[in-house]
């Protein structure tokens, strides 16, 4: 029986909450399997991001390194992990189903012809894993067969890993990659910088809906809101599809799955598609002038109101207790 290894993605030398979500993760497969937990932590000079990650209670971390490894490339990225899988003997191999996680596990099942679970929820003490399907509208358990196996996880079904009073031993491995076999080349990274908290990592978030009704709306009456809050801004498939904001800001099924201290759905109707991605939020607050909304029948407290007044409204109460 081998080990568990955990993928341990980073942005801006800084472990994000979802990473520590995988690194818990993988901790609990490790305990219900009896191996040990092994965080890697890919790049081109990272033994200090490597430290940050000792913190959390693996059994080991490993630094693994290489000039090809310094921006993500899937290619190489998933080179690498495979190499050493097969180096480390690992059975499951885990991250958080990010962008990047979706982006490099399939990859990495590929070469290494594994079975994979994509964005489980579970971990039953034999192995078998539990995901949604159908939206959340029904659960499977996954049964792999292999020697190894990958494993995404769903950033807000597990707690973040807290950190251990003693630091895990660093190891640091320079990274087989063949370069040559490489077809990626890295040209630039674009990211859409803001001063609110990122969407998956606030403990409040105010999204929007089509009900705003245009771009305009949301700048003008949803984000005064949001920034007297201190929120992160989020949005409905529809708003996106429309036109209305950035994709990036895509809360949903096929967006960004979130489950904040408190979420505030403005002018969403409640597609399935969008409960799917907040329905796990710890307390759910819902504006929209249709009473019918099946936003309503996930939301703990409901408001039937128009968003044009009752918004702004709200942000000037807002106001008005900071200032007391």
């Amino acid at each position: 029986m081998g080990d568990v290894l955990v993928f341990a993605e980073y942005q801006h030398e800084h472990f994000p909450k979802s990473t520590l979500v995988a690194i818990n993760a993988g901790l609990e497969m490790a305990r219900k399997r009896g191996v040990q937990c092994v965080v890697a932590v890919l790049g081109e000079k990272v033994e200090a991001l490597a430290q940050t990650a000792a913190k959390y209670g693996a059994a080991k971390v490993i630094a693994l390194e290489h000039p090809a490894l310094k921006n993500y490339l899937a290619d190489a990225h998933a080179q690498a992990l495979a190499n050493l899988v097969k180096s480390l003997g690992a059975e499951y191999v885990m991250a958080t189903a990010t962008a990047r996680g979706k982006d490099l596990m399939p990859r990495l099942a590929a070469r290494l012809d594994a079975p994979m679970a994509s964005d489980i929820i579970t971990i039953n003490d034999d192995g078998t894993v539990i995901r949604p399907m159908y939206a959340g509208n029904g659960m499977a358990l996954v049964e792999m067969d292999g020697p190894v196996k990958v494993i995404t996880v769903r950033s807000t079904a597990f707690d973040a890993a807290a950190e251990s009073p003693n630091p895990s031993p660093v190891e640091k491995v320079a990274a087989a990659i063949d370069q040559a076999s490489l077809k990626m080349e890295f040209v630039t990274f674009n990211e859409i910088k803001s001063d609110r908290p990122q969407l998956t990592e606030a403990k409040i978030v105010i999204s929007g809906g089509r009900g705003l009704k245009s771009g305009e709306n949301f700048k003008t009456v949803l984000e005064p809101l949001v920034d007297v809050v201190g929120a992160a801004m989020g949005a409905s498939r529809a708003a996106v599809d429309a036109g209305f904001v950035p994709n990036d800001l895509q809360v949903g099924q096929t967006g960004k799955v979130v489950a904040p201290d408190l979420y505030i759905a403005v002018g969403i109707s409640g597609a399935i598609q969008h409960l799917a991605g907040m329905k796990d939020s710890k307390v759910i607050v819902a504006i929209n002038k249709d009473e019918e909304a099946p936003i309503f029948s996930v939301a703990d407290y409901g408001l039937v109101a128009d968003l044009f007044k009752a918004v702004p409204e709200m942000a000037e109460e807002v106001r008005k207790l900071k200032q007391a």
